[in-house]
């Protein structure tokens, strides 16, 4: 296999476990470790690692070395002022300038993500979500938004775990909810309706965004605490804690 080949598989496979959280925010990397596993010597993985780190998945420091990058309360702030804003932005360009072949291969994803759903397939739903929101800045074509989309994408699909996986009825309904919101974008991209897809772009923003503030926010106590500190016996069953 060539090497550089190689080295994009490499890199691919990295980007993927950051993304699926097998490696967590803020873990540190082993390069040594990953120089083994993937058949690399240290110079390419450093180059590798440098790459990743420019384009947000890691962070290097020099007297740390690599790790995942940081999910903290800054970071956080950050993402939730930013996301709305940079979304839209991409929405309309992107309807403004789809081409067809990238029309159809947004309606190939969205086929992908949606037979994820039926099937209630949480990492394939993450995964397939990502890459259909990839597409559209792709569809965009901005040097000046690829970045922070790119950025943006990273910490969403992290947290986007905890959206996808369902486990109360109003959950389930907030990701068919989702899904239809993927259809109607589509519908409307290839209409040329711009507004139409910032309207829907922002209304699916908020449909998550409830859910992945909770990522950086404690699960709630089992139980009801009253204003002593003494845990109540009564247990939060059916209750969703807002």
């Amino acid at each position: 296999m060539p090497t550089g080949n190689k080295k994009e598989q490499v890199l691919n496979a990295i980007k993927h476990r950051v993304l699926t959280l097998d490696i967590l925010p803020g873990a540190p990397l082993d390069e040594t470790r990953l120089a083994e596993q993937y058949g690399l010597s240290r110079t390419p993985l450093r180059e590798l690692l440098q790459r990743l780190a420019g384009a947000g998945y890691l962070a290097i420091e020099s007297n740390r070395g690599a790790t995942a990058s940081s999910m903290d309360m800054n970071t956080m702030r950050n993402f939730f002022q930013t996301a709305p804003m940079v979304y839209a932005a991409v929405a309309r360009l992107a309807t403004e300038q789809a081409s067809q072949q990238q029309i159809t291969a947004l309606k190939k994803t969205q086929s992908k993500f949606e037979k994820a759903v039926n099937v209630n397939a949480v990492a394939d739903m993450v995964m397939h979500n990502h890459r259909f929101h990839e597409l559209t800045g792709e569809m965009a074509n901005s040097p000046y938004l690829a970045p922070s989309l790119g950025r943006l994408l990273i910490d969403h699909t992290r947290m986007s775990h905890r959206f996808y996986a369902t486990e109360r009825n109003a959950s389930r309904k907030r990701v068919l909810e989702a899904c239809e919101q993927h259809n109607q974008m589509i519908d409307a991209i290839e209409n040329r309706q711009a507004a139409r897809v910032v309207e829907l772009t922002l209304k699916h923003w908020e449909l998550s965004r409830r859910e992945m503030e909770k990522y950086v926010s404690p699960d709630p106590l089992p139980h009801d605490v009253n204003s002593f500190g003494i845990i109540n016996k009564k247990p939060l069953t059916d209750v969703e804690v807002s």
